[in-house]
């Protein structure tokens, strides 16, 4: 059972904080168009939370791609590659992806630690962290590790066993 449920999150992760993130966007935005327009009031974090609430869609959203191969690839030249320096680009991509993660892993905890340390709150609220926000940078780009790790284990035993690779040039297959 718990096996099965981690497997789920596994596969959901992404999709189920975007889900969340965006429609908190778009009922706070949408709420707040209403009672601007129609009562003249507005809160004042109406605009400031859903630009916070965009770092979690995008960068989820950069995992995602990864996960399913649709992020930053060049897939219409790898198809024409021998089979070998298919699996060395395959290769190439994860090496780049971990230490470009790294980089920004690195970084963005500096920034989240900045503002955790300066009490930063969300213009327009009174208890609302900033560093909330900003923690969605180094956890979805240490999810894309992860990500880019399932990947190449999947290629790696893909090339063991001389079987073609699965090169998606669409977002829309998974």
């Amino acid at each position: 059972m718990a096996i099965s449920l981690l497997k789920w999150i596994d596969r959901n992760i992404e999709k189920i904080v975007i889900l969340i993130c965006y429609a908190t966007m778009a009922g706070i935005i949408f709420v707040e168009v209403i009672r601007r327009f129609l009562f003249n009031q507005q809160a004042a974090w109406s605009t400031t939370i859903p630009i916070y609430l965009f770092l979690w869609v995008t960068w989820m959203g950069a995992a995602y791609n990864v996960r399913i191969r649709t992020h930053l690839r060049f897939d219409e030249f790898r198809v024409r590659m021998p089979y070998n320096a298919q699996f060395a680009c395959l290769c190439l991509d994860a090496f780049l992806w971990i230490v470009f993660a790294a980089i920004v892993v690195v970084f963005a905890l500096d920034q989240v630690q900045l503002s955790y340390d300066n009490f930063s709150i969300v213009q327009g609220t009174d208890d609302v962290m900033q560093w909330w926000f900003y923690l969605a940078t180094p956890v979805a780009w240490t999810l894309l590790v992860i990500r880019a790790l399932q990947n190449l284990s999947a290629d790696w035993q893909t090339w063991r066993r001389g079987e073609p690779f699965t090169i998606q040039t669409s977002m829309l297959g998974e």
